[in-house]
């Protein structure tokens, strides 16, 4: 069975678009691939945090993985931080990655393009660090979202050149990126990816949010005034982004078929059928939530999860640091 690994960064609380671009598909893949999901909280701290929100983020973020249903009999769900080797092998990346590639990483530059002050050096060579959770695990898929493609085609470039000059180290990874719903859009401004930093808080329905305050947010939906529903990112963003949620959330339904049912009526009853789909979606979500947070679910799975990831990623980092010529105690 081919191997898939992806990891969410719990940096604030999930939402909509986490789980329509990323949860959703895990889901899925669990059945079609020997699945690794991790919460990668090492990349949390490139920006500053506060310890207790970034704990109950974490916390959250494993409850909302088997909540929206990744079952730790099929994918092994594990902390970043409880499998050493990842900042280990995070380094021997950052060695073997150029600096003019860093410096092309979007991320980045948005942020310093921007003005923004006090940039850290982890916020800099977080894509290495990204490349050494890929290439641990040898998987052959990354299902990614659009912008994170890019991050997927350098880890792609440094393992190509480590195998290179130290033999077949790593296998190299395909970039998956789903068709419909890979990019879900802010409601409030959908020009922009919906995102927990929306300093409005009202184009970002997060997974958790009460199903009132969902329901007003996609009833308050930036749209237009052409009063049709019609497929056209260009013209219609915020109609477009609308048929992609409700498109994700009724088994990828084909948009002709939403245009079609939509066809003569306004976006009143367009904007009342996506509120609907997103509820009903978030109050499963939210009663599964609940459930494992009265239970001890969490603790045991982030611990079998990580015992059964360190068994691989021990033995890759040795077989790295050996070809490198890092050893000199067999182990």
């Amino acid at each position: 069975m081919k191997r898939m690994l992806s990891g969410i960064k719990p940096t604030g609380q999930l939402h909509l678009g986490n789980y329509i671009g990323a949860l959703a598909h895990f889901v899925e893949y669990q059945d079609q691939y020997e699945m690794y999901a991790f919460i990668a909280n090492l990349h949390c701290i490139t920006v500053p945090q506060d310890p207790t929100v970034l704990q109950k983020n974490l916390r959250d973020c494993v409850a909302l993985y088997l909540a929206c249903g990744l079952d730790p009999k099929k994918s092994t769900i594990f902390l970043q931080t409880d499998v050493k080797e990842h900042a280990q092998l995070g380094y021997i990346m950052c060695c073997n990655t150029y600096m003019g590639e860093l410096n092309r990483m979007t991320q980045f530059k948005d942020k310093q393009a921007k003005g923004e002050k006090n940039l850290s050096g982890g916020l800099y060579t977080y894509p290495a660090l990204m490349a050494a959770d890929i290439l641990l695990y040898d998987p052959d898929y990354v299902p990614v979202g659009e912008d994170q493609k890019q991050h997927v085609e350098l880890t792609r470039d440094v393992a190509l050149r480590m195998n290179h000059r130290y033999g077949d180290l790593f296998k190299i990874p395909e970039p998956l990126v789903a068709k419909v719903g890979a990019r879900i859009m802010s409601l409030s401004d959908p020009e922009k990816k919906m995102s927990k930093s929306d300093e409005t808080n009202k184009g970002c329905i997060y997974l958790l949010d009460p199903l009132n305050t969902a329901r007003k947010k996609v009833m308050g939906a930036k749209t237009d005034s052409l009063n049709i529903v019609h497929f056209d990112p260009i013209n219609q963003p915020g109609i477009a982004n609308l048929m992609q949620i409700l498109s994700s959330l009724s088994n990828d339904r084909p948009l002709p078929e939403i245009e079609q049912e939509f066809s003569g009526k306004g976006y009143g009853d367009f904007k009342h059928a996506v509120a609907d789909a997103v509820c009903g979606k978030l109050e499963d979500i939210q009663n599964r939530y609940n459930e494992i947070n009265s239970s001890g679910i969490i603790e045991t799975t982030l611990q079998e999860g990580a015992a059964k990831a360190s068994v691989y990623a021990k033995a890759h980092l040795d077989k790295v640091q050996r070809a490198i010529g890092m050893e000199i105690i067999e182990k």
